[in-house]
C-alpha cells in the first residue's frame, strides 16, 4: 500500500513553514498516524493525504503558538483553531473534516498511549446547510426555454417537458408519471405523484399549457403507437418517455442555449422554487407546491439570498 503521497502531504504543509519538519512529525507521531490510516483503518490514499494535509495545518498553527509537544494540546487551542479556519473563510463542510481529522488522530494518540484524555473530545463541527444546485436567472431560464429547434419533429415534446418542468418544479420522476387522466389543461392544473404516492395538484401557467396543448395536437397523436400506459410524454419510438430521456432533453438544450452552468432536470425544480419566494410567495405554499412533507426541507431555499449576500460582502467590504 502506497503510503508517500499521505506522509508527502505532511511534509509539503510544514516545508512550507519553514519549521523542523522532521523533528515535528516525530514529536507528533504523525508517520505512525498515516501507517495506522493505511493498515488499521483502510482509508482510501486520497483520504489519508487529506487528513495528512489537516494535520499539518494544524502543526503549523501550534507551533506559532509555542506548543510543541502532543501532551500540551488543550481543547481551548483546538477551540481556536477552528476559529482560525473560519476566519480564514474556509467553508463549513471543510472545517467539519478538518474536525473529523483531528478525532481520529487524536484516538489515535490515546489508543498509543502518547496522551491521556481527548481533547478532541467536545469539539463541535459548524452546522453544514444543504447544499443546492445551481439556480438559473430568469435570463437564463428564457434561454432554455426557447433552445428546442423549432425545425425538429419533437419541438413540441421538448418545449413542454422544458415548460412544465419549470412551471411545476416537478421532480424528473413525477414528469415521466404523469398521464393524460392527469391533465387539465382547461383549469390549468396537472395531477402529479410524488413521494410516497402523495399526490398533489400543480398549476401549470399559459405558456406551459400552450406547450402542452401544441404537443398533444401535433406530436402526441403522431407518436402514439400500440401500449403507451396512458402516459402523457413519449418518446421518439412512442413509447413513454424514460428518466434519461428527460435528462437527454434538458441538458441538449442547456449546450444549445449556452448556458455554462451545470443543469440537470433538478436544476428547474429549485429554480422554480428560488424565483417564487424571490416573487414575495409563501414558504408554506411553496412547500404544497414541491410536494415537501416537512417544510424544513423548503427551507433550505430562505437561506439562498442570505448566503449570496454574505458572499458578496465577503469579497468586496475590505473587513469581511
Amino acid at each position: 500500500m502506497r503510503l508517500r503521497t499521505a506522509k508527502g502531504a505532511v511534509r509539503s504543509e510544514l516545508v512550507k513553514t519553514g519549521k523542523a519538519e522532521q523533528a515535528l512529525m516525530r514529536d507528533f507521531r504523525l508517520e505512525p498516524f498515516v501507517d495506522y490510516l493505511a493498515f488499521e483503518r483502510g482509508l482510501a490514499e486520497r483520504t489519508r493525504a487529506a487528513y495528512s494535509r489537516d494535520l499539518a495545518q494544524l502543526l503549523v498553527f501550534l507551533e506559532a503558538r509555542g506548543i510543541h509537544l502532543p501532551d500540551r494540546i488543550r481543547e481551548q487551542d483546538l477551540r481556536e483553531y477552528v476559529f482560525h479556519l473560519k476566519d480564514s473563510g474556509l467553508q463549513a463542510t471543510s472545517i467539519r473534516r478538518a474536525i473529523s481529522s483531528l478525532r481520529s488522530y487524536f484516538a489515535f494518540l490515546v489508543g498509543e498511549g502518547v496522551i491521556v484524555t481527548d481533547p478532541s473530545e467536545r469539539l463541535e463541527s459548524p452546522r453544514v446547510w444543504r447544499r443546492l444546485p445551481s439556480v438559473l436567472s430568469r435570463e437564463e431560464v428564457t434561454r432554455l426555454l426557447d433552445a428546442p429547434d423549432a425545425g425538429h419533429p419533437l419541438y413540441w415534446r421538448d418545449r413542454a417537458v422544458l415548460e412544465f418542468l419549470y412551471a411545476t418544479g416537478a421532480r424528473v420522476s413525477e414528469l415521466v408519471g404523469v398521464r393524460l387522466a392527469d391533465l387539465e389543461l382547461d383549469e390549468g392544473f396537472c395531477r402529479v405523484f410524488g413521494k410516497g404516492s402523495k399526490e398533489r395538484m400543480v398549476p401549470l401557467g399559459q405558456p406551459a399549457r400552450r406547450a402542452l396543448q401544441r404537443y398533444l395536437d401535433l406530436v402526441r397523436t403522431r407518436l402514439a403507437q400500440g401500449t403507451t400506459g396512458g402516459l402523457l410524454f413519449l418518446n421518439a419510438r412512442g413509447r413513454p418517455l424514460s428518466r434519461m430521456g428527460v435528462w437527454a432533453i434538458v441538458k441538449g438544450n442547456a449546450r444549445r442555449a449556452g448556458l455554462q452552468k451545470r443543469i440537470s432536470p433538478h436544476t428547474l425544480r429549485h429554480t422554480f422554487a428560488t424565483h417564487l419566494l424571490e416573487g414575495g410567495a409563501d414558504l408554506v405554499v411553496v412547500q404544497e407546491l414541491l410536494g415537501h412533507a416537512d417544510i424544513s426541507t423548503t427551507q433550505i431555499y430562505t437561506h439562498l439570498d442570505r448566503e449570496y449576500l454574505k458572499d458578496v460582502h465577503r469579497r468586496f467590504h475590505p473587513r469581511g
